[in-house]
């Protein structure tokens, strides 16, 4: 049986985290020893963008945690205790925190990707509030001098194909003139949009 024909069976062909039943699709929670599908939970469009930091954490959805944490599945547990971590400020989530047990090898899991220390707003956005993503095109809306080089980024200079630096949400990197540079978002404005 194929790795999704075996997520659908487990979980009734519903989303794990939420009980979504729209555009599920398998969702790494890191690799770990074991069977593919242990490492493996089916989860909806909506938790997907919302856990890959491709939309903003809406709270109210994030609150199906308080049932989905308690699942015997250790890939869900993981899942629900990294986004329990990131929506901590909420109330309803750092008690559910403090009522969960993960034994040491799940707990040691759940921190691998360092996903749990991000906190709800940690997304990238432009000088307008839009969510950039790596991919994205940009224009910067101000001249910028580049450090250490002779290039100067005018205002309306388009940047494509852009880098999102991992742990700095104000910073993304492009290509100026054939050189890599690292340049703030608040000097930015998502094309497109």
């Amino acid at each position: 049986m194929k790795p999704e024909e075996m997520l659908a069976k487990r979980s009734g062909n519903t989303c794990e985290l939420c009980s979504g039943t729209e555009g599920l699709k398998p969702f790494e929670a890191q690799r770990q020893p074991g069977s593919i599908v242990d490492h493996l939970l089916l989860v909806c469009d909506t938790c997907r963008k919302q856990i890959e930091k491709k939309e903003e954490l809406d709270s109210n959805h994030w609150q199906c945690l308080t049932t989905s944490m308690w699942s015997e599945v250790p890939a869900v547990q993981v899942v629900s205790w990294r986004m329990l971590n990131r929506l901590k400020s909420e109330s309803w989530a750092a008690d559910a925190l403090d009522m969960m047990y993960l034994d040491d090898d799940t707990i040691e899991w759940a921190k691998v990707t360092g996903d749990h220390d991000s906190a709800a707003g940690d997304i990238h956005r432009d000088c307008n509030g839009k969510i950039l993503q790596d991919g994205d095109t940009v224009v910067t809306i101000k001249s910028l001098d580049v450090k250490g080089s002779t290039i100067n980024a005018k205002v309306g200079t388009v940047v494509k194909n852009i880098r999102l630096v991992p742990d700095n949400v104000e910073q993304i990197e492009g290509k100026i003139e054939g050189q890599t540079i690292v340049i703030l978002t608040k000097y930015l404005r998502k094309q497109g949009v």
